[in-house]
């Protein structure tokens, strides 16, 4: 037996709570290595020879690792627990609080062999919204999903034409009432949940260098309006994610202008990360122009970053973030560049809006795994990248096998406790990426085989806006093109509105039940979700048909026992 691959640790994604008499446990072994998995566990003050034994069940592989699980009853709400690890060579060893151990009655009895879960505070324990695990989200980028209000366009508003491959500084005059119009077309769709943009006034077309968060930028509308969609999405069962941009301040903003003027003289400098004065002109390391005066988004003159340390900065920030839920009831922040701002600002902000809605959404833009913003105390999910751009990694590129995918999948999702993955921000594309359609070079069966996949996994799914019209793009800006409104209830509409009100309708076991993830001897990716009920789909990523039998709620390519290229076939049985 490895052991070196024996793994557990407590109070972490391998050792969680679901409730004050419920632990859920992970355990990390060899590939293919190891039989069995018992946990033996107690009360903490019981002796150990009271322990109970249950078997743990194996819930996937990785690259390396193979993860058992099981859930502990803790009737008292304290838990003692260690592990019987039952090689396929035959030999047993207890995986304990203090190592490894050979196994024996006495090793078994002694109580430094189990782990401890002193006290299962309910304070403590990792929550998540449980409307979110069951939230289809749709992503409007404002300026270019309908414009609804002519008066409000801006100067050179391009004419609306959603052929056009926009530039970095058009504009083609969407707006907020723009959405109001269509959220009976949304609702129809089947989303229930929306996602926008940065809506605060900001002198580009995609918002995020704000000038002034609390005011809803005037090309938009105004509060009233705002106030107005929020209260209409709400009639129709839809929730609201605004987008803020609490890593830097647009350059036109007033605290930044100050520092422009008056240097170190400015009561804004220690707001940003300033290297010298003055601060202009900027210089910029990545072009060889010497050190930059002060820090910013990437190399973005126009982002200067802020100190998120500085008090004024934080009491300034959570203003913003407390403004927009207490007066217009949003119930989601989406955080851009979320991963380069301190921890201890992100936990002050996490705090501030659970006092106003204890169910409020917290994601964090993060394109890298995330544990340590993951922790309960922080953010509620991230946009999960690290997740999804490995399925476009098989399915558009090819650049992996299917036992590649399973395995980088399996391993990502054992990363993160059950709760967290359950409302993961799962996303194949994005204002910030190529349109899927475009990534699958057109191909929409094969765009819809991989959406299709991503529907099935734990998380929240989110769509971008168009995706059901089969619109294309390639990278920013040519990802934000006009709303194409001539495709609705065309073939991929119908589609992507069936699979919505799929994922939907078995809501309950694909946005909580257990996740297997394999592939069959013959090629296919198979999904096995587990709650309520059984949904098990295949996905054939292969170039030749394979024969399965099968019945199909929703399927593509699947004829005759006869599962083709693209195709896909997804089914429910009971347990």
């Amino acid at each position: 037996m490895q052991l070196a691959a024996l793994k557990h640790r407590t109070e972490s994604e391998d050792c969680f709570a679901l409730d004050n008499k419920h632990v859920r446990v992970r355990v990390h072994t060899g590939k293919d290595d190891v039989g069995q998995v018992f946990a033996y566990y107690t009360d903490n003050y019981m002796p150990t020879e009271s322990v109970k034994k249950i078997e743990l069940k194996k819930i996937g592989s990785g690259q390396v690792s193979d993860y058992w699980a099981a859930t502990l009853k803790a009737p008292y709400h304290r838990l003692k627990y260690t592990f019987e690890i039952v090689g396929k060579d035959g030999t047993k060893v207890i995986l304990g609080d203090r190592g490894i151990s050979e196994f024996s009655k006495k090793n078994l009895n002694e109580d430094g062999s189990y782990f401890k879960r002193p006290y299962l505070h309910e304070i403590d324990m990792t929550k998540t919204p449980d409307w979110v695990k069951q939230t289809v989200w749709y992503q409007i980028f404002p300026e270019r999903f309908a414009n609804g209000d002519k008066s409000n366009d801006p100067k050179n508003v391009k004419p609306w034409n959603p052929q056009d491959h926009p530039g970095r500084d058009d504009f083609y005059g969407g707006d907020l009432q723009g959405i109001i119009d269509h959220l009976d077309y949304l609702q129809e769709l089947g989303v229930t949940g929306l996602y926008m943009c940065p809506i605060f006034k900001a002198p580009s077309n995609h918002k995020y260098d704000t000038i002034d968060y609390f005011d809803i930028d005037p090309d938009f509308g105004d509060k009233e309006l705002f106030n107005k969609l929020v209260n209409e999405a709400h009639k129709r069962g839809m929730k609201i994610m605004l987008d803020a941009v609490f890593n830097h301040l647009g350059d036109k903003s007033m605290q930044w202008q100050d520092v422009v003027k008056n240097g170190e003289k400015s009561r804004f400098k220690d707001w940003f990360h300033i290297n010298y004065f003055p601060v202009e002109p900027y210089k910029n390391p990545s072009k060889g122009e010497g050190e930059a005066p002060y820090d910013t988004f990437a190399f973005e003159k126009h982002m200067p970053k802020l100190n998120t340390a500085n008090p004024e900065v934080q009491e300034y920030l959570l203003e913003i973030a407390t403004y927009w839920v207490k007066y217009f009831d949003i119930d989601a922040w989406r955080l851009d560049v979320a991963n380069e701002v301190d921890h201890h600002f992100w936990r002050k902000f996490h705090d501030e809006l659970v006092k106003i809605k204890p169910d409020f959404y917290i994601v964090g833009e993060i394109w890298h795994s995330a544990r340590p913003w993951l922790n309960g105390d922080e953010f509620s999910g991230i946009m999960n990248y690290a997740y999804t751009l490995q399925i476009e990694d098989h399915f558009f590129k090819k650049k992996t096998s299917a036992n590649n995918l399973v395995e980088h999948l399996t391993d990502q999702l054992m990363m993160y406790r059950d709760m967290t993955n359950q409302v993961m921000m799962n996303m194949l594309d994005s204002h910030d990426t190529a349109r899927i359609l475009t990534v699958a070079k057109d191909d929409q069966e094969l765009a819809l085989q991989a959406l299709t996949f991503m529907f099935l996994q734990l998380g929240s799914p989110c769509i971008y806006y168009g995706t059901e019209m089969g619109m294309n793009g390639g990278n920013d800006p040519d990802c934000r093109k006009p709303m194409d409104w001539s495709k609705k209830d065309k073939d991929t509409w119908k589609r992507v509105h069936n699979l919505i009100k799929y994922r939907l309708d078995n809501s309950e076991t694909l946005s909580k039940g257990q996740i297997l993830l394999s592939v069959t001897k013959d090629g296919l990716i198979k999904v096995k979700r587990t709650g309520n009920q059984e949904i098990v789909a295949y996905f054939n990523t292969t170039n030749k048909d394979i024969k399965i039998t099968v019945n199909d709620n929703i399927s593509q390519g699947y004829k005759n026992g006869i599962l083709s290229p693209k195709g896909f076939v997804v089914y429910n049985s009971e347990i």
